[in-house]
């Protein structure tokens, strides 16, 4: 039997290629390793959660013409672009115009994201109205919505300083009251001593 489909997934990825993204993990491994790592996280990333079935899986990808370049995507996977703006307005716009349910919106240089995240992620919005996966840097992984029916929701990414210590706290203001929350923390790979980790961390 085919299990209900829990909402929207919203994977906001970027083209990959050398010498483009992934600047900081570059500078330290090298452009062409840090192009095969975002590559190849992004793959799995697809692979792993675009043939589940509780969810429907849209890659949102940068820049808007790569929709007919990026390669790899499962077949049930959508591919959109991302449009213009900085990532609260563009993350705002799937928010706002996809259709009605709960979505949920994570990055794509994330290689410890499961299946089991979205579940719980998923879970919350059935109590809250947002839900986030806070990351060690200060910002976070994860963001959802429950956008109920008949409920106005307004977006908290207006005042956000975003690739900074008070991505998440400044997200968290402008939810002016709205219940949230929180997952577990994951972190992406943004240097040589990120992916370090997180290569002993998976071979335990």
């Amino acid at each position: 039997m085919a299990r209900r489909s829990l909402g929207a997934l919203v994977v906001m990825g970027r083209l990959p290629q050398v010498g483009v993204g992934k600047r900081r993990l570059a500078r330290d491994v090298g452009d062409l390793a840090a192009w095969r790592f975002y590559r190849n996280t992004l793959k799995a990333l697809l692979r792993r959660l675009g043939r589940d079935r509780r969810w429907q899986v849209c890659l949102a990808i940068t820049p808007d013409q790569a929709v007919f370049k990026v390669a790899g995507v499962p077949r049930e996977v959508s591919v959109v672009p991302q449009g213009r703006g900085d990532l609260g307005q563009r993350m705002g716009r799937f928010l706002r115009r996809l259709p009605r349910g709960p979505v949920v919106i994570i990055g794509s240089d994330i290689p410890g994201i499961e299946p089991k995240h979205l579940t719980r992620a998923f879970r919350v919005l059935g109590r809250k109205s947002w839900v986030f996966g806070p990351a060690a840097d200060g910002g976070y992984w994860l963001v959802g919505a429950a956008r109920r029916p008949r409920l106005r929701m307004p977006l908290p990414f207006d005042q956000v300083r975003w690739s900074s210590p008070q991505t998440l706290s400044d997200t968290l203001s402008g939810l002016r009251g709205a219940s949230y929350g929180l997952l577990e923390q994951l972190d992406d790979i943004d240097s040589g001593a990120d992916l370090d980790r997180y290569r002993r961390a998976v071979s335990r």
